[in-house]
Formats: C-alpha cells, sequence, structure tokens
C-alpha cells in the first residue's frame, strides 16, 4: 500500500534549507517536501548529483517565483579528487577510462596544477550533465551512449585551497573551494587530473553554502520525515529575510511609492547593478514587507518590477 496523504493546509511562502544526503536527486528531495507539507508548490535554485550532499536551498509556496534570484550566487563546496582516474562521467561513479600511476605527485606538484584553475576561464560542460544541447539534456545523449561538442562556459573560482594529500598510485586530494553557480567540479577534478598527465575524477562532493545559505542551518532529510508540516514550516525562512540576505534591498516608506509597487508601476531609478529587492521597513507591530523587485531600465532614469510580490490588498 502507498503512504497515506497528508492532508492539505494552508501555502506557506517559505525558503528551506536542506542538508541533502548521498542517493537522491534533487528532484527527490523535493518531492519528498511536497509530501511532508501536502503541497505541489516546491522548488529548488540549484542541482546538486545524486551523489554530492549538502546545501539545497528549497522554496515553498509563492517562494517558488524567487529561485531565480537565490540561485545566481556564488557556491562553496568540500570536494575529494582522485588523481590517476579517469571515467566517463568524472567521477567515481562512472566508468573507468584509464588509470595512471600517480605515485609521483607531490602536494607542491599538486598545488601549482590547482592554481591554474583559480579566477575566471571557459570550463567545457561534462556530458554527463543537465545541460541542453539541441534540446536535449547531456546526459540523455550521454546514456545512449552519444557524444557531442559542447559550447565552453565562462565560471569563475575565487578561491581553491588544498586541505589534504594523501601520496599513492591513486593520489587523494581534499580541496575547498567557491565559485560561480553553473561551475562543474566534476570537470575541474577531471581538468587537473588532464593537467597533470595521471587523469582524475570527482570522489565526493559537500556543498558547504549556497550564496548565504550555510549548512549550520540545513535540516535534514530525515528530521523532516519525522516532522509534521508545522514543524518544517517552523524552520522555514520569511521570504524577506531570505531575500535580504541575497539581493540588494531598498526601504520604501512613501505609502504611495509602494501602492504603485504592488500595482506593477515603475518608479524612480534606484542607482544598482542588477535586481534590488524594495521592502516596507518593520514598524508598529508590522513585520518587515517585501514589495517588489525590480532592476533600472535602460535610461537609468526609472527602475521596473522584475517581480511584482505584494498584491494591492497584502500591503500593510
Amino acid at each position: 500500500m502507498g503512504r497515506r496523504p497528508r492532508p492539505r493546509g494552508p501555502v506557506h511562502d517559505l525558503v528551506l534549507v536542506v542538508d541533502k544526503p548521498a542517493g537522491p536527486t534533487s528532484h527527490d528531495v523535493v518531492a519528498r517536501i511536497r509530501r511532508v507539507v501536502g503541497h505541489s508548490r516546491v522548488g529548488h535554485t540549484g542541482t546538486l548529483d545524486p551523489a554530492a550532499t549538502g546545501v539545497l536551498v528549497v522554496c515553498l509556496g509563492r517562494a517558488t517565483k524567487l529561485v531565480r534570484f537565490l540561485q545566481a550566487g556564488s557556491k562553496t563546496y568540500a570536494a575529494r579528487i582522485q588523481l590517476g582516474l579517469e571515467t566517463d562521467s568524472q567521477d567515481t561513479t562512472g566508468v573507468e577510462l584509464a588509470r595512471v600511476d600517480a605515485s609521483h605527485l607531490d602536494e607542491q606538484t599538486v598545488c601549482e596544477a590547482l592554481s591554474a584553475f583559480q579566477g575566471s576561464f571557459e570550463q567545457v560542460p561534462p556530458m554527463v550533465s543537465a545541460v541542453k544541447v539541441g534540446g536535449e539534456r547531456l546526459h540523455t545523449k550521454a546514456r545512449r551512449g552519444e557524444t557531442v561538442e559542447r559550447a565552453p562556459r565562462r565560471v569563475e573560482v575565487s578561491s581553491l585551497v588544498l586541505d589534504g594529500f594523501t601520496p599513492g598510485p591513486v593520489a587523494e586530494v581534499s580541496v575547498l573551494l567557491t565559485c560561480s553557480a553553473g561551475t562543474y567540479v566534476r570537470t575541474i577534478a577531471h581538468d587537473v587530473g588532464a593537467a597533470l598527465g595521471v587523469g582524475g575524477c570527482l570522489a565526493s562532493l559537500r556543498r558547504i553554502a549556497n550564496g548565504p545559505f550555510s549548512v549550520d542551518e540545513a535540516v535534514t532529510l530525515d528530521a523532516l520525515d519525522r516532522s509534521g508540516p508545522e514543524d518544517v514550516l517552523a524552520r522555514g525562512i520569511d521570504v524577506a529575510a531570505a531575500v535580504r540576505r541575497t539581493l540588494e534591498v531598498v526601504e520604501v516608506t512613501d505609502d504611495e511609492v509602494a501602492r504603485r509597487l504592488t500595482q506593477g508601476g515603475s518608479v524612480p531609478a534606484v542607482g544598482h547593478d542588477g535586481p534590488v529587492a524594495l521592502v516596507r521597513p518593520a514598524a508598529g507591530g508590522r513585520s518587515e514587507q517585501l514589495l517588489a523587485i525590480v532592476a533600472d531600465d535602460a535610461t537609468g532614469s526609472r527602475a521596473r518590477p522584475e517581480l511584482v510580490w505584494t498584491r494591492p490588498e497584502e500591503l500593510r
């Protein structure tokens, strides 16, 4: 027999930080949260491979509209790389393609190789990835045994630090790195190994932080499964607080400007590059309220909504 559906309650607009275990896909995590809270309006801000663990930021209710604003931040990972082993997926879950004795490598040599992968550079996404080519995801093509040309993408690694080195025929390298969204750590492992002439692949990956959201505040899937909807919602982050962590924030105190924003109207330019959250500040027992996310237009004189959050009747 299947599980009994949980009763549906009111939809809450929240951001939840989950510590994903190894095994389930990011979609599996979303499905389990949907079951717990009893609603289908749940999404995440950035995929983790099934074998990877760590921070998965999940949006509930109308907060799913914020995904594109929350997913652009940098990611921080703890990764373990094996040098001397190459696979078709660029990690240890794939089919072994080559094995080369890496016993001659030392820590200094590895550090020098890693240094070439800091800063901004072009990266070719792996075949086993969710990138679409010709309207189809690469991993679908890879399952059919196909290999296609992939356009390189510019990525940025702002920090790449050696955290441990164990020499051997297959050398083990632990690193901590912070990189832009869309960076494939598997491909860095592969490319470092190629630069050293021995091949390389990713052995394990843990996302420590996704932008301002840290694993220290994350709830485990097991804890969610043991919880009721109220317990899950109590762990959520309010939308205004989540946006304040991620975007530039401008407070709106003028009632007429606030009303215009709720109706989708433009306001005077805010003078920032990129999206800006306009909020009504907390006052007189009233909590802070997200009004809209705007961006200055091409003229530089007006800011126009990219997302209207608060409806006119909800304005406090």
